[in-house]
């Protein structure tokens, strides 16, 4: 009897149907390219789905914001892009909370022409021309002009296109430190000099998971879920096997070609913009509440914020993160090479 009912039990069990998988949307500030990899990786590779969840990357772009829709609850997790979006919605009461951070270090930075004198930072202030977006100018450009003494009398727009910086060998210009580069060698046929300004003092976080405060109040368990699997994916993607994650963006993204992101993940490990600081001891998303009070002290000296404007108590949460995830699996791929 005894054993007919274990084996009526085992029956049931591989009858039953499989366990529901949490559906989730996660929206990303641009469209698809090594940036996201870890992201993508998740999905490729089954760790979202080992988690239990089925998400959905909804890629940003140039006639794309995606911000919004994270607070009306249209998507569950954002991605964008540094501390400074974090602050507005704090001080504007956007119902929001800073859940992970991806990357240790945010890769804005200032490139130059090699062999003009600009290998040192400290001489980019110098420059005759800066070309700068409008929302560099109003935001980082600011700090640099505070911490390091850039003049405003050097600054033109920048408008996405390399032709400016290109044709004048003493100009700088900004650049996303694992994209740009990789264009200027193509276009330009030479390797630009790259300043990260993390390096120099910028401490904002980068390459942040943003989720709605009810969220994190009612479905804590959802988003922890969300943030391993996606730290896990970000430890494969950048040392493991990365061709399922790549074929997707490029599905998403078909602008983007395979060298072009491999040269972008060199970048990213040359750098340190995922797994540097404390993310190598603590896992990737690494977060903590003193580096936040520090850049928003720097952003309010560059005259972006009132002292006391924003609640730092709101920007972010650190219950989710400095827990080591992902550390066995790096440490499994780095012993199978």
């Amino acid at each position: 009897m005894r054993a007919r009912l274990t084996l009526l039990a085992a029956a049931a069990l591989l009858a039953a149907p499989a366990i529901a998988q949490d559906k989730i949307t996660f929206a990303t500030n641009w469209k698809a390219q090594a940036a996201h990899g870890g992201f993508y990786q998740a999905v490729a590779d089954g760790t979202y789905k080992k988690y239990g969840l089925e998400v959905t990357i909804q890629p940003g772009g140039p006639q794309v914001n995606n911000r919004p829709l994270l607070p009306a609850g249209r998507i569950d997790f954002l991605m964008t892009g540094n501390l400074l979006h974090s602050f507005d919605n704090v001080k504007n009461k956007v119902p929001t909370v800073v859940v992970a951070a991806m990357f240790q270090k945010d890769p804005q930075a200032l490139m130059a022409h090699p062999g003009q004198g600009y290998e040192k930072f400290e001489a980019l202030k110098n420059a005759p021309l800066a070309l700068i977006a409008k929302d560099g100018q109003f935001s980082w450009w600011q700090w640099l002009k505070v911490t390091h003494g850039f003049k405003d009398e050097a600054l033109k727009p920048y408008n996405y296109n390399l032709g400016p910086f290109l044709a004048n060998n003493k100009s700088i210009q900004q650049g996303y430190s694992v994209a740009e580069p990789i264009y200027v060698e193509n276009q330009g046929k030479f390797k630009p000099v790259v300043h990260l300004l993390a390096d120099h003092g910028f401490s904002t976080y980068s390459t942040v998971i943003e989720a709605r405060t009810d969220t994190v109040k009612n479905k804590p368990d959802l988003v922890q879920r969300f943030v391993d699997a996606s730290a896990i994916g970000w430890v494969n993607y950048l040392y493991g096997d990365r061709k399922a994650a790549n074929a997707m963006m490029i599905k998403d993204n078909p602008e983007m070609t395979v060298a072009e992101m491999e040269a972008s993940v060199a970048l990213m490990k040359s750098q340190g913009i995922v797994d540097s600081g404390e993310a190598g001891s603590k896992g990737i998303g690494a977060m903590n509440a003193a580096r936040v009070k520090d850049f928003y002290e720097q952003m309010v000296k560059a005259g972006l914020y009132k002292a006391g404007e924003v609640d730092l108590a709101q920007v972010a949460t650190y219950q989710f993160v400095n827990k080591g995830v992902g550390q066995d699996v790096k440490a499994r791929l780095a012993g199978s090479k």
